[in-house]
């Protein structure tokens, strides 16, 4: 019987790789919370938090330990078990689709050439859809676990809300796919950096996908699942200390997630424009590659963060009416362009 031989080496790289994504992703989803606070101030002509720590800095962890200390609170008629389970698979989905993202090219160190992806498989769209499917499980097990008629008006709606503009999101990135012609994400960045970004392109493609990420991170205008003003606090309205933190960390995380996946279908990724890596060493390139993807994520988040204090809500009858007869045709027509000027082109 032979053994299969386990580089160490690798298996120590990813695990290390797998604690600072994770661990960068909910420091970066605890600071988006605050630098929510603080462009909603400045769209309104206010401070925002300035008290904790120097310029406010602290607020974030004085917000997490608040969510700590505050009374854990299971609700006497609830499915308990599930009612715990809701926020923690809220949680584990939105990290898990950091996995197969490329965060920069490779870097060099101790003789070994380390890629800065944790999984390059090459269905690397199917896994984050995949992933990004089982969130509405999540919101669903919390709602209707909650036994209150407001969570689970509000779970109903973020399930329809998701399955509808999913549809017209994964029928938009089948136009990229036949221009692209692979599913692997690092493929797409290293076939950017050849040529131009994907969205000149595909420009339709990608307004059709931004549209759908505000849906499916249930930002405003797109916030109906949590409509305060009709459902309370929506689907975790039964919800208190960190379980109440899961499923709003989950939602920072997702919009971070979000942000990066646009940046690298349709921005290059880790493409810093005009600058020839080839010049630089592995370890700088790497350097200027997390450094170019991150500005373009600090982009999308603050426009995020823009339009959820610039537009009011939609009523949930127009936003089906988006969804359904408006996005999903207008990817179909995007999609059947696409292949007939592939077809043309390709004569």
């Amino acid at each position: 019987m032979m053994l299969l031989a386990i580089d160490l080496g690798m298996v120590i790289e990813k695990l290390i790789l797998i604690v600072v994504v994770v661990s960068a992703s909910l420091v970066i989803a605890m600071y988006t919370t605050f630098a929510e606070r603080k462009v909603a101030a400045i769209l309104q002509d206010r401070r925002g938090p300035n008290r904790a720590g120097p310029f406010g800095l602290l607020q974030p962890l004085a917000d997490g330990l608040k969510l700590f200390f505050k009374e854990e609170i299971i609700p006497a008629f609830s499915s308990k078990t599930l009612f715990i389970l809701g926020p923690a698979l809220a949680m584990i989905t939105a990290v898990m689709t950091s996995a197969v993202i490329p965060w920069g090219d490779h870097v060099e160190l101790f003789g070994r050439n380390i890629n800065l992806q944790i999984a390059d498989i090459n269905i690397g769209i199917l896994y984050v859809f995949g992933v990004v499917s089982l969130g509405v499980y999540g919101i669903m097990i919390g709602a209707w676990a909650s036994n209150n008629k407001f969570s689970l008006l509000g779970g109903l709606r973020a399930a329809s809300q998701i399955i509808s503009y999913e549809l017209a999101m994964g029928i938009s990135l089948i136009a990229l796919l036949m221009v692209t012609g692979t599913l692997s994400l690092k493929e797409m960045v290293v076939q950017q950096q050849a040529g131009h970004w994907n969205v000149i392109y595909q420009p339709l493609g990608f307004l059709i996908f931004l549209i759908c990420a505000f849906a499916e991170c249930n930002r405003t205008p797109f916030d109906l699942p949590e409509a305060e003003n009709e459902l309370i606090g929506g689907y975790h309205t039964e919800y208190s200390s960190m379980k109440l933190g899961f499923y709003l960390f989950s939602e920072y995380i997702n919009m971070f997630i979000s942000s990066v996946i646009m940046a690298t279908l349709f921005f290059g990724g880790y493409d810093m424009p005009f600058v020839n890596e080839v010049n630089l060493s592995p370890n700088i390139a790497a350097l200027v590659g997390i450094a170019a993807l991150m500005a373009k994520v600090i982009c999308f988040i603050f426009l995020f963060m823009w339009v959820r204090w610039t537009i009011p809500r939609f009523r949930y009858d127009q936003l089906m009416h988006l969804g359904w007869r408006i996005l999903i045709p207008l990817a179909l027509f995007n999609m059947l362009a696409t292949g007939g000027v592939i077809l043309y082109f390709s004569k």
